[in-house]
């Protein structure tokens, strides 16, 4: 099995390699503000000759970046006469940024694009934009176990060992297709793109099918009574210093976009404090998200979810921080590759499944179950039971019902008939249909009041 895989290793560059990776990031940031500015402006003309009844219009610009290259070729030496000091990837990287909001906004538009509506692109701020240059093609490998080399700039010691990448590659079962250099946090980062070539394996318990139910008192509670994740809660832990930083920057004197002025040094000694924190923070979560996925994949050979709504969660404002902090949406991210690589796979349950007010015992379904009620007792059969672990039964058996075939225990996994009736605001909209999944991959299940 061939995968896409990407590597990540921090970089220890030399200050003349700072320089010139942040000449790159800069190529890339003016190639993209040079082609959407002659995006905007052959808009604008094509508008005003329209308004004054000129049918000869002036030919569009291509929002293709292959048509954005040829244009940027041609008109390199006047716009950027330093264009050779920097590789050509550079500069197809602001292109292709540019080419795929444009693709993105004109989706948006025409329907062809689910989800938020998407914006007309901006211009990129040299001190907002993110600092980033894509390579594709040239010199890109790794030299030894503590180098890379990449276009231009040439071979750049890393701060970690490349053996685990160097190895696949001897062996020949991977194969760098781009490198990515990135200024985060600080730190510059290489990402290699590898296709991956991972051999056909299979959980430990490949018939095993277990209920994950996510939740942010306990990170995740499973149907098959291992321990619970508990929820490590990094943000709340760390809330009392980043306060403390948060008020020794407001006390210094700080950027002004109103009028210009530039911050102080001591203020950007205090906001440098501040987000090591935070990206702290985001290691400590990503760290332990990786480790509850990677066990679960390898474990189970079937894992079920829930399709959380997590856009609307963060909108209460009572639920925000914590359903942020808990990262339920990294969790189901990872989960669906790494039950691929595993030879498992991920089944989604449908966001209006009520895995928490039905009962795992008889499937009687209450009206309504608040957040502060943390029992579910059942009025049919008198079960008293954690609510998170009965929605985790849930969970497991809704695909043991569909699994199982025909019968009366899958006609409805709410416990009902077909007259259960439409299905809550955003009807079928917020759905996808049932259909049959191939193993490894992810299938999302119909909503319960479409089964037949």
């Amino acid at each position: 099995m061939i995968v896409t895989q990407a590597y990540r290793f921090a970089l220890d560059p030399t200050e003349r390699q700072v320089v010139a990776l942040l000449r790159h990031a800069g190529a890339a940031r003016v190639a993209y503000n040079w082609a959407l500015a002659r995006v905007k402006a052959n808009l604008s003309q094509r508008e005003a000759e329209r308004s004054y009844g000129i049918e000869d219009l002036t030919p569009s610009f291509g929002w293709s970046m292959y048509s954005m290259r040829k244009a940027w070729n041609q008109a390199k030496d006047d716009v950027a006469p330093w264009w050779a000091q920097c590789s050509k990837e550079a500069y197809a990287t602001g292109l292709e940024q540019l080419a795929t909001g444009l693709r993105n906004w004109s989706d948006s538009r025409k329907g062809r694009r689910r989800g938020r509506p998407m914006g007309f692109p901006r211009f990129k701020s040299k001190n907002k934009a993110v600092k980033s240059c894509r390579f594709t093609t040239g010199a890109i490998r790794l030299d030894g176990r503590t180098h890379v080399v990449l276009p231009v700039l040439g071979r750049i010691k890393t701060h970690e060992s490349t053996r685990k990448l160097a190895r696949r590659i001897d062996n020949g079962t991977a194969r760098i297709t781009s490198a990515t250099v990135r200024l985060d946090a600080g730190r510059w980062y290489v990402s290699f793109s590898v296709e991956v070539e991972r051999p056909d394996v299979a959980p430990r318990r490949p018939d095993a099918v277990v209920g994950v139910d996510l939740g942010v008192k306990t990170l995740a509670v499973f149907s098959d009574g291992r321990p619970p994740a508990q929820n490590p809660k990094h943000y709340d832990h760390a809330l009392r210093k980043l306060r403390r930083l948060s008020r020794t920057v407001s006390r210094r004197t700080g950027p002004d976009r109103r009028t210009g002025a530039q911050p102080s040094k001591r203020w950007l000694r205090a906001n440098e404090q501040r987000n090591k924190v935070h990206h702290r923070i985001a290691n400590l979560r990503r760290d332990g998200i990786h480790k509850l996925t990677t066990d679960l994949a390898r474990e189970y050979g079937t894992i079920v979810v829930e399709d959380l709504n997590v856009a609307g969660m963060v909108r209460n404002r009572n639920l925000a921080r914590a359903v942020s902090d808990a990262g339920f949406g990294e969790i189901r991210r990872q989960l669906a590759y790494k039950t691929v690589w595993n030879g498992g796979r991920l089944e989604v349950a449908d966001r209006w499944f009520p895995s928490s007010k039905t009962c795992s015992h008889c499937q009687a379904v209450k009206p309504k179950l608040p957040l502060r009620v943390r029992t579910f007792s059942c009025e049919n059969c008198g079960l008293a039971i954690d609510r998170d672990e009965n929605a985790a039964l849930n969970l497991a058996s809704l695909v043991k019902r569909h699994v199982a075939g025909s019968g009366p225990e899958t006609r409805n996994g709410r416990g009902a008939d077909r007259k259960t009736g439409p299905g809550p605001a955003g009807g079928r909209e917020a759905s996808t249909s049932h259909r049959p999944s191939r193993p490894g991959q992810t299938r999302t299940f119909a909503p319960q009041w479409a089964n037949p």
